[in-house]
């Protein structure tokens, strides 16, 4: 029998090696998480705050805004405590709980998107029908279908992952414990595992696309029979913020996933995560909000009610 010895712990090589980019690179991402932390939480405050953002569009963004938030959180503080200490350990547990939250919020936000796309639907093509169809019950039924389909993966994904045998090398050559990188790792078989990724994720992602894609059908073909001149381009303006949002996401996640781990180039796929770990979350709070007017108005009202109090 051949001698092998299981890792207890993982060193995450991080971004780089080079000491002098060690300090731009922490403070680059301590200012990006300071952005995340205020714009997301600021929103779920505007949010809960506002009676007049407590529709369905401003639920779902709350939610997309939490799990922006904590999917940062799992992920960017260890990055900046290694970059600050020079200490890259992980241990053994500490990785696999790190893969299963992130992979896990991950999968929400998959689901959240769709979500929205349908919201956009029912708000554009039945507008007249819109607060029967987007109801308080349908619209926490879909966010609690989200958390629970994005659990349920995470688990399978995970157990898989981490059913594997990791021996000799402990290197993971990534900045967090993500699945490609720490599968490459193990010296088992990988073929099922493989397989097994690359379906439950072509899955998840797929059928959250097909639901973004039949909704902006139905959409746009509504925005081509309108006459008015303001309908279009209110329509069109919510549709342009979240299918910008829709495409960096699912851009990165494709083509960090849908690959076999043994064609992955790691330090490409390193600068990919870096724009769905850290950057994305960032940039969420900007593309959905910032530019619309009720968020303003609800921003200057809460502002006020601060001062004056």
């Amino acid at each position: 029998m051949e001698n092998r010895t299981e890792v207890a712990e993982f060193l995450l090589l991080g971004l780089t090696d080079d000491p002098r980019l060690q300090l731009p690179l922490l403070m680059t991402f301590l200012l990006i998480y300071t952005i995340t932390v205020l714009g997301n939480l600021g929103m779920i405050l505007l949010i809960l705050l506002d009676a007049r953002l407590h529709t369905p569009m401003y639920f779902f963004l709350g939610n997309l805004s939490l799990v922006d938030f904590s999917s940062s959180t799992v992920v960017t503080p260890t990055v900046m405590a290694g970059l600050f200490t020079g200490n890259k350990v992980i241990s053994y547990n500490a990785c696999a709980a790190q893969m299963f939250l992130f992979v896990a919020l991950i999968g929400v936000e998959n689901y959240l998107l769709a979500s929205m796309a349908y919201d956009r639907y029912a708000a554009v093509c039945r507008p007249l029908h819109y607060t029967t169809t987007m109801t308080t019950s349908v619209c926490v039924g879909l966010v609690l279908g989200c958390y629970a389909c994005s659990f349920l993966n995470a688990c399978i994904q995970i157990g898989d992952t981490f059913s594997l045998s990791f021996c000799n090398s402990n290197m993971i050559h990534h900045f967090f414990c993500d699945i490609p990188p720490v599968m490459a790792l193990s010296c088992s078989d990988k073929h099922i595992s493989e397989l097994v990724l690359v379906y439950l994720v072509s899955f998840h992602i797929f059928f959250a696309i097909l639901v973004i894609l039949t909704s902006y059908i139905f959409i746009f073909g509504t925005i081509l029979r309108m006459h008015s001149g303001a309908g279009p381009r209110k329509a069109l303006s919510t549709c342009a913020s979240h299918f910008t949002a829709v495409s960096i996401f699912y851009g990165t996640a494709m083509f960090m996933y849908l690959q076999p781990t043994s064609s992955h180039a790691m330090d490409t796929d390193k600068i990919a995560s870096v724009f769905y770990t850290i950057v994305i979350p960032m940039l969420n709070p900007m593309v959905y909000s910032l530019r619309n007017k009720e968020v303003s108005r609800a921003f200057l009202k809460v502002t006020q009610m601060l001062v004056f109090s």
